[in-house]
């Protein structure tokens, strides 16, 4: 069984989905995997962390409003397809699976063309997109939500909930405090702005470190390429990425402000971590995070308000 996962741009389809590897390995443990991903996506160093072979092709994102960018995007996901074909037909694919993300749009087309099935697993609230247009291509379709299950009624979905990574179950707060450097005997604020982050919460982080670190460590994920400088403050600790530790900070961690990306949301929610809710405005995380905060009582904060 030779099974390539697809999805990026972001971390939200990665998570999940190096969930089922984690049960694929145990339940076939003579699997393999690999990744067909962004070319200089955020999602190749998570990926190769869970050490999966990860494999880039070239693919373009079509917004929905006018741009430009749409139709030299469109001329790259047509050759997206052909870089998915050669490298499906070189690996020996038995399955593709998709969590979305716009470079699993040219993979699973691709794998169709090949006659290798295609599974997709639809995550947030409202169906993305990419989603859509893998629909008609895909073998079985799996949802996070009972809700979405209308959405994919003629694709006879299947409601599994969202997988959650066994090892966000077994981290170690010590570890973290020695990793980071933090201050043992406070309480611990974790703040992530997912892997692409926001340029303004980041500020807002550092403008309130005076405050924060009287009472707290704070550590601070800010995203690939949105690095802050706060100076050297004992208590915080910033990282554009955290990969191989996250496990430890979250078993850490006291509180979470978060972006609404459905694969970090899931699993706070299964390690019952209060969370502060900062979605990303005009996208489908305001649709999570209202549904999250629903359910759960935390509180969804406006980014373009917040002080």
């Amino acid at each position: 069984m030779n099974i390539t996962f697809t999805g990026g741009g972001s971390l939200g389809p990665v998570t999940p989905l190096v969930a089922v590897m984690r049960s694929i390995e145990k339940q076939l443990p003579g699997a393999e995997f690999s990744w067909i991903g962004t070319e200089g996506g955020v999602e190749e160093r998570v990926v190769r962390d869970a050490g999966v072979d990860f494999v880039s092709i070239r693919s373009g994102k079509l917004r929905r409003y006018f741009s430009f960018q749409n139709f030299t995007d469109l001329f790259r996901i047509v050759v997206g397809f052909f870089d998915a074909r050669r490298v499906l037909s070189a690996g020996g694919t038995s399955v593709v699976v998709s969590a979305g993300g716009f470079v699993a749009v040219p993979v699973v087309w691709a794998a169709r063309s090949l006659g290798i099935p295609v599974h997709v697993h639809q995550q947030d609230v409202v169906p993305g997109l990419a989603n859509r247009l893998s629909l008609p291509v895909a073998s079985s379709v799996s949802v996070a939500l009972q809700s979405s299950l209308k959405d994919f009624s003629r694709s006879n979905p299947s409601w599994t909930g969202n997988p959650v990574r066994p090892e966000v179950f077994v981290g170690d707060p010590e570890e973290a405090i020695r990793a980071f450097g933090l201050r043992s005997g406070l309480p611990t604020v974790l703040v992530t702005g997912g892997g692409t982050g926001s340029v303004r919460l980041n500020q807002i982080v550092v403008d309130s470190l005076p405050q924060l670190l009287k009472v707290a460590n704070v550590v601070h994920s800010t995203g690939r390429g949105k690095s802050v400088d706060a100076g050297n403050l004992a208590g915080y600790a910033q990282a554009e990425l955290i990969t191989e530790h996250m496990p430890n900070v979250l078993a850490l961690a006291d509180v979470v402000v978060t972006r609404a990306g459905m694969g970090t949301l899931t699993e706070l929610a299964a390690l019952s971590k209060p969370l502060i809710i900062v979605p990303m405005h005009g996208t489908h995380q305001d649709y999570n995070a209202r549904a999250f905060s629903e359910v759960s009582g935390a509180p969804v904060l406006d980014e373009s308000v917040l002080t």
